[in-house]
């Protein structure tokens, strides 16, 4: 069996699963939602990767891989089979933007930021991590959070502070992060702000 037989077992199904838990962790920011994934992508692609572009990605919406997904053998295939959307090596193209190695830095000042008039013509990034948690960490504020709202992600990805920071400099352009780690999803919009950053 290859590895572009992996897909979701019930497509229809699975991907509204995954697209209803990332709608629900963008409209509640910082607050974790659950992810299973029965999938078994070619790796360093994660099943929680592999869920999100399977399920948000099409031939409207190019994906970019970050450095350590591009050069595995079959991620490219495997994607491009399975969502039919184009993977690009030029991130300002890009929909989604998959990372595997969150430690790494990113090309962030090269991806769509969107426009005064379309501000949602903006790359997301969907970054994976070892281990996420509500519970503690860094305090979040903005819309859909009530009082108060912490996040702790392991490792924390490299530009994160910088992507937040810009975020607030040209909203309503920005970039959305959704952060991924086995069974769960955390949704940062580019209306969310580190509170000490304030």
């Amino acid at each position: 069996m290859t590895a572009l037989a992996h897909g979701f077992a019930n497509p229809v199904t699975e991907a509204q699963q995954v697209f209803h838990a990332a709608m629900n962790a963008l409209a509640h920011p910082g607050r974790l939602q659950r992810l299973q994934s029965g999938l078994m992508p070619p790796r360093p692609l994660t099943p929680e990767l592999a869920a999100i572009a399977l399920a948000l990605a099409d031939h409207e919406a190019p994906i970019w891989l970050d450095a350590d997904l591009a050069a595995a053998p079959g991620v490219a295939d495997f994607l491009r089979f399975h969502t039919g959307a184009a993977v690009t090596a030029d991130p300002g193209r890009a929909a989604f933007a998959l990372i595997s190695a969150p430690e790494r830095p990113l090309p962030v000042d090269a991806f769509a930021l969107g426009t005064a008039e379309f501000p949602d013509r903006s790359t997301t990034l969907v970054i994976a991590v070892s281990e996420l948690s509500d519970r503690d960490g860094r305090l979040l504020r903005g819309p859909g959070i009530d009082e108060r709202q912490n996040l702790r992600a392991s490792p924390w990805p490299h530009d994160f502070a910088d992507i937040i920071r810009r975020n607030g400099a040209i909203f309503p352009r920005g970039l959305d992060v959704l952060l991924v780690a086995p069974g769960s999803i955390v949704g940062l919009p580019r209306s969310t702000r580190f509170v000490e950053e304030a």
